[in-house]
């Protein structure tokens, strides 16, 4: 390994990651519902007027002219996306603060923050949308994680890679959970479900082909050779064809 050319080791960590994802069997919570005395948030001795158990779904009166049995499937497949959207911004959070480096401090700094923006954004959609069918979304932090398809990454500080593996990773396997939940509402004929994650998972594709871009093998830094040999990476002082393009 130690052997591998720098320029071919990013490639070879990036197609492994990619590769990866193809053996990614997410599953559904689909049996999870009401109240579960394991479950972080699901006891309390507060005296309050209760009215729904949690990712359950209201028998009438949502307003959506779809069978309760319909509303509740898809009611938890939404609630485990945005359990999981909750879980990537996390993370996006923890790499954001940490960026470092002169590829990183800045223009990472800035390209997470539209990870951020925009993961914040479909949260608040599929968030909504478990609401409007009349199903209780999740909101205890921990209970999120538990129920979440994608899980955080270990505490600590990694390299900037790395931190952009484990989010591309997150990103590939969002992908492919709401690919599923679109195919299923298509065949329950929930497509006020299909318009909003249609739009969810172009944003997430466009947030994966970042990722995956900035993780190319291609640079601009020259990194510290040229303090070792004054000819190593550098250009030197030859003339400029005067009839360049470039000038």
């Amino acid at each position: 390994m130690d052997n591998i050319q720098p320029a071919t080791r990013p490639t070879m960590e990036l197609n492994k990651v990619m590769t990866d994802m193809t053996n990614f069997q997410g599953q559904f919570n689909l049996n999870k519902t009401g109240f579960d005395s394991k479950m972080p948030g699901h006891n309390t001795d507060h005296s309050m007027i209760f009215r729904q158990e949690p990712r359950t779904a209201k028998k009438v009166g949502s307003g959506i002219s779809l069978p309760v049995e319909v509303r509740q499937e898809i009611g938890l497949m939404l609630d485990d996306h945005q359990c999981a959207l909750t879980v990537a911004l996390h993370q996006y959070n923890k790499h954001h603060w940490l960026t470092e480096g002169a590829e990183s401090f800045l223009s990472l700094h800035h390209l997470l923050d539209e990870h951020i923006d925009k993961t914040q954004k479909h949260i608040d959609m599929v968030g909504e949308r478990v609401a409007r069918l009349g199903v209780v979304p999740t909101a205890h932090p921990v209970t999120q994680h538990e129920l979440s398809y994608i899980k955080h990454e270990v505490e600590g500080r990694y390299t900037m890679r790395d931190f952009l593996r484990n989010d591309l990773e997150h990103e590939l396997k969002l992908q492919q959970m709401l690919r599923q939940t679109i195919s299923r509402a298509h065949e329950l004929k929930d497509f006020g479900t299909v318009q909003v994650l249609e739009e969810v998972l172009l944003d997430r594709e466009d947030l994966g082909y970042h990722l995956y871009s900035v993780l190319e093998d291609d640079t601009l830094v020259r990194g510290m050779e040229h303090l070792v040999s004054a000819e190593n990476n550098l250009a030197g002082n030859r003339p400029m064809d005067p009839n360049s393009k470039l000038q």
